[in-house]
């Protein structure tokens, strides 16, 4: 089993490249100091990305339903994807708030193809994040199973 000062710099290492890769920014390192800072919820980060993994997959799925219909309302998958990047700044998962972003003014344009693309790419981004933060979550508990504290970023 690795020591905590391995465990430590694996998990300093690993999200330093989540930041260089765009998949979290600055403020998630607010939302870690956060948690650090207030003992009576030391699950503070990974419960707000528990619930943005539900409700992600819930919008996902959401849309990928309104964008299989021979009409589809634009209004609604626009409000849907509006929510979806809300879902996802909660948890400053940079890169799918960006595709957002996109997905977005493809749904205002009224523009199927692009919005399609955008859907495909959503899904692709999320998996991703959701995996990465799973990663990052599993460290956390390992440093603490260790007897150690996790390190704050800088």
């Amino acid at each position: 089993m690795a020591s905590v000062t391995q465990l430590k710099r694996q998990y300093i290492e690993y999200t330093t490249s989540l930041y260089h890769e765009g998949y979290l920014n600055d403020q998630f390192m607010y939302l870690q100091k956060l948690q650090s800072g207030d003992d009576s919820d030391p699950d503070f980060v990974s419960g707000l990305a528990s619930v943005f993994f539900k409700e992600s997959e819930k919008i996902l799925n959401i849309l990928a339903t309104a964008f299989q219909q021979k009409i589809v309302d634009s209004n609604q998958a626009t409000d849907d994807v509006h929510l979806f990047r809300g879902c996802s700044s909660n948890v400053r998962a940079q890169r799918l708030m960006s595709v957002c972003l996109v997905f977005l003014n493809y749904c205002k344009e009224k523009n199927l193809n692009g919005c399609l693309s955008c859907l495909q790419q959503a899904n692709h981004e999320y998996i991703v994040i959701r995996n990465k933060l799973e990663a990052l979550f599993k460290l956390d508990q390992q440093i603490l199973q260790a007897g150690g504290s996790v390190p704050m970023m800088k």
